[in-house]
């Protein structure tokens, strides 16, 4: 019998089993889908904190404290930990693009081996539906955005609309299981972290999640059919994609003024955005002096999950990591990878120390 099992190997899942691995355990990692690494191989692969409390504070400022607590305080050591399991060939940049923010951007698909490499027993193409008996379990199978009952119920009854900008296997599974276990919500259920992206007939393939990405609403009016605007009043527009998934058919307008072109966001310009999006089939439609784009919202990660203690536990013996754990982000937005990092090995430490 393994020493602990972990469900999902995503980048909190890997923390874990290769954390608990390091603490001389025997680990049974599942997988749902047919390869490690989640969603991460999906990201821009930026692990980040706010370089302020206060700014956290300000910016999620309905997250569960004491969770956002563990993220600042403990990300930059889990960074360190993790570049030296890795290597430096897995580390693109030592920053994101933000100065409100720092952290690491890392090589997903190598950081993905190399943390795998660690792990003897991963066993993909296998989900963890029922709870094995006589061992500790921790959940991080990457929340439930690819469950559309889930979705409608929860989030937005335009659920069959939204494009899923994330893999297919973050289906429930862990919050399923750990209900029935006898854990409990997070607050945030209806909340979820993701983009607008091209309205349909646009062709969004998960290799152009990030290049399609319509980032450029502080430029832009925004509104819906009914001709209701929405101004955005967040840096990364979270607060736009929820609005937008809420709408008829999960759909909105950007009017573009001609002029926000060369407006940098990112690594693109607004006009590189609109062109890709054109270029994909979206509707796009340039007129004199303005262009309007219709999107749509693509859902990434759902942010609300397993209500959860400052040890990550969601009920007896079962621990609960990354978008399993809800209630970091309630209210706006924090980097999912790097509250994976920190709760996959934190829920490891706990679950073998309990």
């Amino acid at each position: 019998m393994p020493d602990l099992v972990v469900a999902g190997a995503g980048m909190a899942g890997l923390a874990a089993a290769v954390r608990a691995r390091e603490l001389g355990a025997e680990v049974v990692l599942y997988e749902k889908g047919d390869r490690p690494g989640g969603s991460m191989l999906l990201s821009h692969g930026v692990a980040w904190r706010h370089r302020e409390w206060e700014t956290f504070r300000s910016e999620c400022p309905n997250g569960d404290e004491r969770l956002q607590r563990l993220v600042y305080e403990r990300l930059d050591d889990a960074l360190g930990w993790l570049e030296r399991l890795a290597g430096r060939g897995s580390v693109v940049a030592r920053e994101g693009d933000n100065p409100r923010t720092t952290g690491i951007r890392f090589d997903t698909p190598a950081l993905t081996q190399k943390l795998a490499a660690l792990v003897p027993d991963l066993r993909l193409g296998e989900p963890l539906f029922t709870r094995p008996e006589g061992v500790p379990v921790v959940l991080a199978t990457g929340g439930f955005q690819g469950d559309r009952d889930l979705v409608r119920r929860l989030i937005t009854p335009e659920a069959d609309h939204l494009w899923l900008r994330a893999n297919p296997w973050s289906a429930g599974d862990g919050l399923r299981l750990g209900l029935a276990a006898g854990a409990r919500l997070s607050e945030g259920m209806d909340e979820f972290y993701g983009r607008n992206l091209p309205a349909p007939p646009a062709r969004v393939t998960p290799d152009a999640f990030r290049p399609l990405t319509q980032l450029y609403a502080r430029f832009a009016v925004v509104e819906n059919e009914a001709g209701e605007r929405f101004e955005t009043k967040t840096w990364s527009e979270i607060d736009v994609a929820q609005w937008t998934a809420r709408q008829p058919q999960a759909r909105a307008h950007y009017v573009v003024p001609d002029s926000a072109f060369r407006e940098r966001v990112g690594d693109w310009t607004v006009g590189e955005m609109i062109a890709a999006a054109e270029a994909a089939g979206g509707p796009v439609v340039r007129e004199r002096e303005t262009t309007r784009v219709d999107v749509t919202a693509g859902i990434t990660t759902t942010l609300g999950g397993l209500a959860v203690g400052v040890d990550l536990a969601a009920a007896e013996a079962i621990y609960a990591a990354g978008m399993d754990a809800g209630g970091v982000s309630t209210g706006g937005y924090s980097s999912g990878l790097a509250w994976a990092l920190v709760s996959g090995r934190l829920a490891a430490e706990s679950a073998l120390s309990a």
